[in-house]
């Protein structure tokens, strides 16, 4: 067998080798492919934090990360690239956030926006403040973030009513803090609640008819209240609704012989919830 007989037979094997290679590396570049795309099929990107972001502190790309959630399950708000937090200026944190948390609109400031009172509302919505004290601030124990309960009691004819004026009314501030991380109960002079346009106008009324004050929520407890208004007859008081009882009721039971003494009246006399029996001897 000749020189170039052997040489292009070899040629061919290697020829065969690297074709045999390039085969098998295109398939399992194929197969890996095929693999990644059923993993991430009926998924989304959604930007979340890599590590604590602090409130107040700039979003910076080094701070979050991109990972893949169901594409039924992504929160409203969501941002599905880095380059959303970077682009057309500084955004700042809101509120705390925490790792792999999304990162959602209402929780950073726009681009070049400012950590103020007016960034952190809801669009459509107001910030209206009040006078507060240890009554209408719930001893002090209400806190940005919670949601309370708005009531008026004032004077109504001769009587005093309490009604619910608004349910589940979110605190934005509690005198000038408006972190929601806060959690050391302090007597506010002011509290400042976020509600709509048309019921800013009513709560500013209602502070000039009587008294305003909060009822707190339970974190979780977002139902109506069934019982909107409260009146003296709640109380157990009857005729006029107002504040002093009432006489209410006089009964005469009939008389009855006594041995001794003659006749034996009782009168039974009812002031608000209490009864009151006296006997009359004649």
């Amino acid at each position: 067998m000749s020189i170039r007989t052997i040489a292009t037979i070899a040629v061919s094997v290697l020829l065969g080798l690297l074709a045999v290679f390039l085969l098998q590396n295109y398939i399992g570049k194929q197969r890996a492919a095929d693999q990644s795309s059923a993993v991430m099929a009926g998924t989304t990107p959604v930007v979340v934090a890599a590590q604590p972001i602090a409130r107040g502190l700039a979003i910076q790309p080094q701070l979050v990360k991109v990972v893949r959630f169901p594409s039924n399950a992504v929160p409203p708000g969501a941002m599905s690239d880095v380059a959303q937090l970077t682009q057309g200026g500084q955004r700042l944190a809101l509120r705390p956030i925490t790792p792999n948390e999304p990162i959602l609109a209402d929780r950073v400031t726009t681009p070049g926006g400012k950590l103020n009172l007016s960034a952190m509302m809801t669009p459509g919505m107001r910030a209206v403040t009040f006078r507060s004290d240890d009554v209408a601030g719930v001893a002090g124990f209400v806190l940005p973030g919670d949601k309370v309960d708005v009531l008026l009691t004032r004077t109504v004819g001769d009587g005093t009513i309490t009604q619910v004026l608004g349910q589940n009314i979110k605190i934005l501030a509690v005198d000038q803090l408006a972190d929601e991380a806060a959690n050391q109960p302090v007597v506010a002079h002011a509290l400042t609640i976020e509600v709509t346009p048309d019921f800013a106008q009513t709560i500013r009324l209602a502070q000039s008819m009587g008294s305003v004050s909060l009822a707190l929520r339970q974190i979780s407890d977002e139902a109506p209240v069934v019982k909107t208004v409260a009146t003296a007859r709640d109380l157990g008081f009857v005729g006029g609704g107002g504040a002093t009882p009432k006489l209410t009721k006089v009964a005469y039971p009939a008389a009855r012989s006594r041995p001794r003494g003659g006749v034996e009246d009782e009168i039974r006399i009812t002031r608000g919830t209490t009864t009151t029996m006296y006997k009359v001897i004649r």
